[in-house]
């Protein structure tokens, strides 16, 4: 006979096999399948959905306070994320986590290239588009000397470089995506956008009261602001907070920086792929789907095919997939491995912020 005790213990242990599924409640019995009624994908969404739905409910979550509080939307999803780490130890989320960390992220990365015309970049001249070059091509090549020499992987030079020059989270996490994966390949991705956007930050504060010590008019000012604060939100922000045309000025610079992730993404993939499976796991020196998408926007955008809603609207569809992704690389981070990283990468970040800076205001100061 059953005790009372024993009928508890039984109905606890299936309340918490359901948890696995994030219902609370008791696993059904699965239902025979029905002949004709399943379409085309339906297998591959039923497998995705829990964790796809927790990182966009994290973006949601993410962006309202964002609004509310000022803080960077990015920090928060990454924050946020962390704390469901446990989702992506074990359970029905891992599918779905995943795809957002990935192929969402990818997707977004693609619709980057809808903000971008070729008029824009051409119309700031020879002396910005020489000093971007020159400042992001810099960044990445210290950051890997550096790397080395501070006992860190190159390869994280070169996403801390690619994050600190190009445009911040978004640059770090397109280069992440062609980087070799290592066994803390995750770790130093969230790490680097964690600084990258904290730095960001900072610099959209102190960088405005830097150029009026400096005395530079507002053309100059934009240069500087969008050469070198990280992340395109807070180059707006900096801009438009001195005048209305160094917030132009600064977008346009900014934007030439965006460019610039096409080749420096490609590249990176191609050198990983040439260096054998070892490192790259005997991928071919193929261009990924994402950087060709990007290209086809940036052409079909400065053709003047796309109206300014499409526009608008693939604008506001890339950040939400790249906070959908944050969050979804979140997930799979945990504060115990970030904290084992130590000081020597955010050195190392805060180090290329500081060179970056110096090589834009020489060039501006002396070369415009």
């Amino acid at each position: 006979m059953n005790s009372d005790l024993d009928t508890d213990t039984a109905a606890a242990r299936a309340l918490f096999q359901s948890l696995e599924g994030m219902e609370g409640l008791s696993r059904p019995e699965p239902a025979a399948p029905t002949v004709g009624t399943r379409f085309l994908g339906q297998t591959a969404l039923i497998k995705l959905y829990p964790g796809v739905l927790v990182a966009v409910t994290i973006a949601l979550a993410s962006q309202w306070l964002a609004q509310h509080y000022g803080a960077p939307v990015m920090l928060f999803a990454l924050l946020f994320g962390m704390t469901f780490h446990f989702l992506h130890q074990e359970g029905r989320c891992i599918p779905g986590i995943e795809f957002s960390s990935k192929a969402v992220l990818r997707f977004g990365v693609a619709l980057l290239g809808a903000r971008i015309t070729a008029s824009q970049i051409l119309g700031l001249g020879l002396t910005p588009i020489v000093t971007v070059i020159l400042g992001i091509g810099s960044t990445i090549a210290l950051g890997a000397f550096l790397a080395r020499r501070m006992g860190l992987r190159s390869s994280f030079g070169v996403l801390s470089g690619g994050a600190v020059g190009i445009c911040g989270a978004s640059a770090a996490l397109a280069i992440a995506s062609v980087l070799p994966r290592g066994k803390d390949a995750e770790r130093d991705t969230i790490l680097a956008v964690v600084t990258v956007t904290a730095l960001s930050t900072i610099a959209m504060i102190t960088y405005p009261l830097l150029t009026a010590a400096l005395h530079l008019d507002h053309t100059r000012a934009g240069i500087f602001l969008g050469g070198t604060i990280h992340d395109v939100a807070q180059v707006v922000g900096a801009g438009y907070m001195i005048s209305p045309h160094t917030g132009d000025v600064a977008t346009y610079v900014k934007l030439l920086r965006v460019t610039m992730l096409l080749p420096v993404v490609f590249t990176i993939a191609f050198v990983v792929a040439r260096m054998g499976p070892g490192v790259s796991g005997g991928a071919k020196a193929t261009v990924p789907l994402f950087l060709l998408g990007f290209a086809a926007l940036v052409i079909v955008n400065s053709l003047g095919w796309l109206a300014k809603p499409v526009t608008d609207a693939a604008n506001e569809v890339s950040r939400w997939c790249l906070v959908t992704a944050i969050a979804g690389l979140g997930m799979k981070t945990s504060f115990k491995d970030l904290m084992t990283a130590g000081w020597r990468p955010v050195a190392l970040m805060i180090f290329e912020t500081v060179w970056i800076a110096g090589v834009v205001l020489v060039a501006v100061a002396f070369f415009t």
